[in-house]
Parts: structure tokens; C-alpha cells; sequence
């Protein structure tokens, strides 16, 4: 998704109409003559932000015609303790209400971006079904002025030369392998359990869910009135068992994950009803813990597991090579933002090649691939940081952590500049 909406995003600018781009994509491709009745279980929750960069490439447009679901609203708390939180994008009652995200299905956005790129024919060439054998790309040390181009080679013998060889391989990437770059990589020894839900009955569904439990949080992602993706991230042995389940063991298990107390302790609790009490005095709109919908069913089949890993790339460029996505990082998706973190590579990287081409620099010049690599630095290891530390500040129900992260839950909860400003960054 991530290659696609840069060679939308560079096949599409003005300034770069002169330059050529070629997509290897190692898969078939993926059209939706029809769109399926049922969901897919894989989903992505594109930012305000991000989606204003898929409607700049043309895609966004594709996607309403197919389907995306918004949400406008978020709640996030903890299955230890009394604390939560809940976000909104304004909590403004004369303005119009304004969605925080949408909820779109990875092949909805593969099939948008594939639309766009077969108008963009002239610019770009897409390889299906193509796998890269190898490449060159020069040392570090040769100077931009003689830099040779980067030398590829597919599986098929087809041979390539580029100014640029952009990496958005995911995770494993066999660019960031073979360029020597050292990946930091953590193994959470968790894995994420996905599945479509269906309710005991149609609701607004723009709220999106999240409950922090001990081995980690589950989400319930709206998909349309009556139906919502889940993402539940716990225990690598936790999870096979939960997609052995039988169906209705299964969804007894999801609403009991949603709704039962756990490991509750009277000290915290006391604590934390004392702490909403004065913050009700204080901020007397103090909006109180909702329930989530309950659910009926799921979607037969809708049932999958992966692993989940942090991994952070020590360098994103080279000459003549840059890295976006989760070639370059991945994190926990408990934030869902894995995909936004790549879309804003591919703003970035795209802002910055168009300088280049309009300066008549050589769009493989680490000059401004440096510009690239450390503005995207610095947005992506705040997020890293924020979702690791998250994850592990909850991963337990040890009572100072409880009261600790429960008490900050209820402070930040009614303090709205600060939740504001959450909102903010996150839909960037």
C-alpha cells in the first residue's frame, strides 16, 4: 500500500512529469470487479491526515465509492482500574462533527491505489508477479557529483538502472537486508488476533474501542452499523487458543474481554473514585465510561493470527536508496499507526524529491534523502516510543502501575487542551 501511494504520489507531481517510475510488485493484481459482502479481517485506520493524502493521489475517491467506515469518536480504558479515556476530533456542540480516522480494508486500499496507478501509464510502470534478485548501490563514501546509479536485477534476468531505489518491502525487507542496514528489533512475544464481529444489534458505530487488559489490549474497529473489525493483541499461546475456539466460546470470550473486571483492588479503586469525584467538581462535563456494543457473532472464517514486533531501521537512506514503511520501522498496533507512520513517509519523501527536481538536483543525492531520513526519524520514534512504553506500562496488573496509569487516565481524561492536543497529532 505504501510503494503504491508513492508511485501515485511521484507519477502524479508536476514537477517530477520528466522522471519514470517502476513498481516491482511480487504479488498479482488485485482488482475488486465487485466489491465482497463480507469484510475483510484486514484493516487499516487511515488518519485524517493520511486520507488527505490518498485523496491527493486520487485514491481516496475510489475507496468512498467502495467503502471506508469513520469514526468520530474513541475510548480507550483499563480492564485493571477505573481510568479511561475518551477522544473526540471536536467536542465543539455549534460545529459540524468531524471524523478522527476511517476504518478501510487493505485490499479496498490496494485496489483504490492500482485504479490510480493504471492512469498514470505514462509515468508508471507497474511489474506484477515480480521479485527483485538483487541490486547494487554505491558506498557511502562516493561523492554525489559521480555517484554511479543503482544497478538492479529481477528474478526473471531483467536488468534495471535508477536514480533511486526506494524500499517499501515490509518488514523483512530484502532492500534494507542487502544494504548492510542494522535493524533494532524487539519480539513482544504477543500476537495480534483479528476477526470480523457482527452485533446483537445495528447501532451509530462511530465510536472505536480499546480495553487495556494484562496481556494486552484488545479494539473493536467500526466497519458499518452492524459490524466491527477486532484487533486483539495477547499472548502468543493465548491466541492460538483463541482461534481454535469454537465460534460462540470465541465471542463469549471478546465480551468478557470487553466488559469483565480484572484483577481489581480496593486501595485503586478508592483512589481512582476519589480522583474522578474532585474532577467532576472541576470539569462538570466530565463524560463517564460507555459499554461497547455486544457481540453476537462472527463472521465465519473472518479468524487470524500474527506476530507482533517492533523493528526500527538504524538508517532509512544511502545513496541512491531510501526506506519507507515498515522496511524502515514497525510498531504495536495498539495505536493503529502503523500504515499512517508510512503514508507520512511517503509525504515526506515525496515533498522532498520534488524539491530536488526543481532545484535540478539528482533525486538520489543524499542531500536531500538525509532531509528525508531525519524528519521521519524524529516522528517515528515518538510514536515508537509512546506505543512500546504503552504497551508496557499496561502489560501488567502489578498495584502501583495500576493506580499509577488509572490516576493518569482520570487527569488527562479532564484535561481537554491536553487530549486536544493528542487528537491532533494523531490525526496528522
Amino acid at each position: 500500500m505504501v510503494g503504491s501511494t508513492l508511485a501515485c504520489a511521484l507519477g502524479g507531481d508536476e514537477a517530477l512529469q520528466d522522471k519514470k517510475v517502476l513498481v516491482l510488485e511480487a504479488g498479482p493484481q488485485v482488482k475488486l470487479d465487485k466489491l465482497p459482502e463480507l469484510y475483510s479481517n484486514r484493516v487499516s485506520t487511515v488518519s485524517s491526515g493520511s486520507q488527505k493524502l490518498l485523496e491527493s493521489v486520487g485514491a481516496w475517491k475510489h475507496i468512498e465509492n467502495m467503502r471506508a467506515k469513520p469514526f468520530r469518536r474513541m475510548q480507550v480504558w483499563d480492564a485493571c482500574g477505573d481510568g479511561y479515556l475518551t477522544f473526540e476530533a471536536s467536542n465543539d456542540p455549534l460545529q459540524h462533527a468531524v471524523n478522527m480516522g476511517y476504518i478501510v480494508e487493505n485490499n479496498v486500499l490496494v485496489t483504490a491505489l492500482e485504479m490510480e496507478l493504471e492512469k498514470l501509464r505514462s509515468n508508471v510502470d507497474v511489474l506484477y508477479k515480480t521479485k527483485l534478485k538483487k541490486f547494487k548501490i554505491p558506498p557511502p563514501t562516493t561523492s554525489d557529483v559521480d555517484s554511479p546509479w543503482a544497478e538492479i536485477v529481477l528474478e526473471d534476468g531483467q536488468k534495471f538502472s535508477t536514480r533511486l531505489l526506494v524500499g517499501a518491502d515490509g518488514f523483512n525487507s530484502q532492500v534494507r537486508r542487502n544494504s548492510d542496514i542494522n535493524c533494532i528489533s524487539h519480539d513482544y512475544k504477543q500476537s495480534g488476533v483479528v476477526a470480523t464481529l457482527c452485533f446483537s444489534e445495528p447501532t451509530d458505530n462511530i465510536v472505536a474501542w480499546q480495553r487495556f487488559l494484562p496481556t494486552g489490549p484488545i479494539a473493536i474497529l467500526p466497519l458499518s452499523d452492524s459490524q466491527s473489525s477486532l484487533v486483539w493483541s495477547t499472548t502468543t499461546s493465548h491466541a492460538k487458543n483463541l482461534v481454535s475456539l469454537p465460534e460462540e466460546k470465541f465471542v463469549e470470550a471478546v465480551n468478557d474481554a470487553l466488559t469483565e473486571d480484572i484483577a481489581r483492588n480496593s486501595l485503586s479503586e478508592m483512589a481512582s473514585r476519589l480522583m474522578h469525584n474532585v474532577l467532576s467538581t472541576v470539569q462538570p462535563d466530565y463524560l463517564g465510561l460507555q459499554i461497547p456494543p455486544t457481540i453476537e457473532s462472527i463472521e465465519e472464517n473472518s479468524r487470524a493470527s500474527f506476530p507482533l514486533a517492533l523493528n526500527h531501521s538504524s538508517y532509512y537512506v544511502k545513496p541512491r536508496m531510501a526506506l519507507i514503511g515498515d522496511a524502515a520501522h514497525r510498531i504495536h498496533p495498539l495505536a493503529g499507526q502503523g500504515v499512517n507512520l508510512g503514508f507520512g513517509d511517503v509525504e515526506c519523501l515525496r515533498d522532498e524529491l520534488r524539491q530536488a527536481a526543481i532545484d535540478g538536483q539528482d533525486l538520489g543525492s543524499l542531500e536531500h534523502l538525509l532531509r528525508y531520513e531525519t524528519a521521519r526519524q524524529k516522528q517515528v520514534t515518538v510514536m515508537m516510543g509512546a506505543t512500546h512504553g504503552l504497551n508496557t506500562l499496561f502489560s501488567t496488573s502489578f498495584l502501583p502501575f495500576v493506580m499509577v496509569r488509572n490516576l493518569g487516565f482520570q487527569m488527562t481524561n479532564a484535561l481537554t487542551p491536553v487530549k486536544k492536543q493528542i487528537v491532533e497529532y494523531a490525526m496528522k
